[in-house]
């Protein structure tokens, strides 16, 4: 495979471990590949779309992902902590992100929609103004995570501790606002 690949399609490719390394893909659309157990390692995404694409347990170390939108993906345990914070943005529908850690990112603006994130890591992550589009965010990890005008309107199952995190003009709902108040143990009925 060539280092540099522009405007291309690659549909139900299975990616061998090494495989995709070093490469810059721009403007490719991937559809029902798999990338288990991958290693991305120094490779830029730009522009790019994933759809239906498996991604267990890949490694996304030291990977640029600059307007990626990832949609009906499963991307359970994966490592998003090492990922090329310069000119980045990516998002996520449809996607299953259970045990996936974002540790440390900043992820300002990012959209989760429809997403299944149970027990995902966002410790000390900067999350301002993201969107948690009707996410399933049972036992997901929210300390000294900056959570300012973040949406949770829609979502459900998780625990934020007001006293660890930043919440300024964050938006919750009636019926999710007791996920703010779970180190309490008290009883809403």
């Amino acid at each position: 495979m060539q280092d540099f690949i522009f405007d291309k399609n690659f549909e139900a490719v299975h990616y061998t471990p090494y495989e995709l390394t070093q490469k810059e893909f721009e403007n490719c659309t991937f559809t029902d590949c798999d990338f288990t157990q991958a290693f991305f390692t120094g490779s830029t995404f730009v522009d790019c779309t994933f759809k239906n694409c498996n991604f267990k347990e890949a490694k996304v170390g030291h990977v640029s992902l600059r307007n990626v939108m990832f949609t009906d993906c499963n991307m359970t345990s994966v490592n998003f902590a090492m990922t090329d914070q310069v000119i980045y943005e990516f998002h996520f529908t449809n996607c299953l992100l259970d045990y996936a850690q974002f540790y440390k990112l900043k992820l300002k603006g990012i959209q989760f929609s429809n997403c299944s994130m149970v027990a995902v890591d966002f410790m000390e992550t900067d999350l301002t103004e993201a969107l948690f589009d009707n996410c399933n965010l049972r036992l997901a990890v929210f300390s000294n995570t900056n959570l300012q005008k973040a949406d949770f309107y829609s979502s459900q199952n998780f625990s934020i501790d007001p006293d660890k995190n930043k919440l300024k003009k964050a938006i919750f709902s009636n019926e999710n606002i007791k996920g703010l108040l779970d180190k309490f143990q008290i009883i809403i009925k």
